[in-house]
């Protein structure tokens, strides 16, 4: 297994251009570029404390994945269908109504 920085995600994480981060280096690497007034977002320093902790193997990779996901799509509205529930049950007839 792989240990500090060259640790690679289970999942990549895929980036809004289409590039993948493959490793904590490579999502470390992305966040370090990012503008000054971008990395000081709540969200990327969540994502930076997460990474730091899983390349010191003092937390799972998995928060470091979901920390940096979370920053990622911080942004994004998620879309829920609200129309009609259609269950089986929904409009039972009782047998005195057939």
């Amino acid at each position: 297994m792989s240990k500090g920085w060259n640790r690679p995600f289970e999942d990549s994480i895929v980036l809004p251009d289409g590039r993948e981060l493959l490793t904590l280096k490579n999502a470390a690497d992305y966040i370090m570029k990012l503008p000054k007034a971008e990395q000081k977002h709540e969200k990327w320093q969540t994502a930076v404390e997460v990474l730091i902790i899983a390349a010191e193997g003092r937390g799972p990779l998995m928060h470091a994945r979901i920390g940096s996901l979370q920053a990622l799509n911080r942004n994004v509205e998620g879309v829920f269908k609200t129309g009609e529930k259609t269950t089986h049950w929904a409009k039972r007839k009782l047998a005195r109504d057939r």
